[in-house]
């Protein structure tokens, strides 16, 4: 096995390695606020707004994230250029790209997955909890605010950790609408210097520090949350 190539091709290696990054940090952050509305829609007493949510994340759930994303960029993507001025409106340098349809359909389809997690989780901070916030007068946002939620994310942490670390392996998926993430560099590796085996090496190494640190990270965040609840 020879790594040569890495001195002709690591500027590449880091911009893909970086695109990469910014999918998952774009899904993750925007896809958690939107699973947020999302989780407190199915549990509301509103049967429409249960509904809606519970439909959006069946669609996503139920699908596969690369039909999902080549639906976005074969299909809306092909019809934006219809639009009147979009071509030069600012906007066009990022509507044009694949980057941007690959990270709307990772937060969307992460969205639904981690709505489903805050349900459970929303449905298990127990009920005296909430009754004694009451009890002291809270209203109900700054109830959610203050207790509801933030006793949900703790006791969905792990299983956060988990969705992330599952979102970080769909990234590769960016590779098929020309996004150059770190998968598609080592495609082009491949394709100049036909190695096989090098470029998927360093990817995976990649790949396996990054779930270490998402691991580590969320174990550090556990170790923070009171055992007794």
């Amino acid at each position: 096995m020879t790594f040569s190539w890495i001195d002709s091709y690591w500027p590449l290696l880091l911009t893909g390695a970086w695109q990469t990054l910014s999918l998952l940090a774009i899904s993750v952050v925007f896809g958690f606020i939107i699973a947020i509305g999302l989780a407190f829609a199915q549990i509301s007493s509103n049967r429409l707004l249960r509904y809606l949510a519970s439909g959006y994340c069946t669609f996503f759930r139920g699908t596969p994230l690369l039909i999902q994303l080549w639906l976005l960029y074969y299909g809306i993507g092909s019809l934006l250029p219809m639009i009147p001025g979009i071509r030069q409106s600012l906007l066009w340098p990022i509507l044009s790209e694949g980057f941007f349809f690959a990270a709307v359909s990772f937060t969307l389809n992460y969205a639904a997955y981690e709505a489903e997690v805050l349900r459970g989780a929303l449905l298990a901070v127990p009920k005296g909890e909430l009754e004694a916030g009451r009890a002291f007068g809270m209203r109900p946002f700054t109830l959610t605010r203050r207790i509801w939620l933030p006793r949900a994310i703790r006791i969905a942490l792990p299983t956060i950790g988990g969705e992330i670390v599952m979102q970080l392996k769909a990234t590769p998926l960016a590779f098929t609408v020309t996004v150059m993430d770190l998968y598609a560099v080592a495609t082009k590796v491949r394709q100049d210097t036909l190695l096989v085996y090098e470029p998927l090496i360093v990817v995976t190494i990649f790949y396996l520090i990054l779930t270490a640190i998402v691991a580590r990270a969320f174990r550090f965040l556990e170790a923070q949350v009171p055992v007794r609840r």
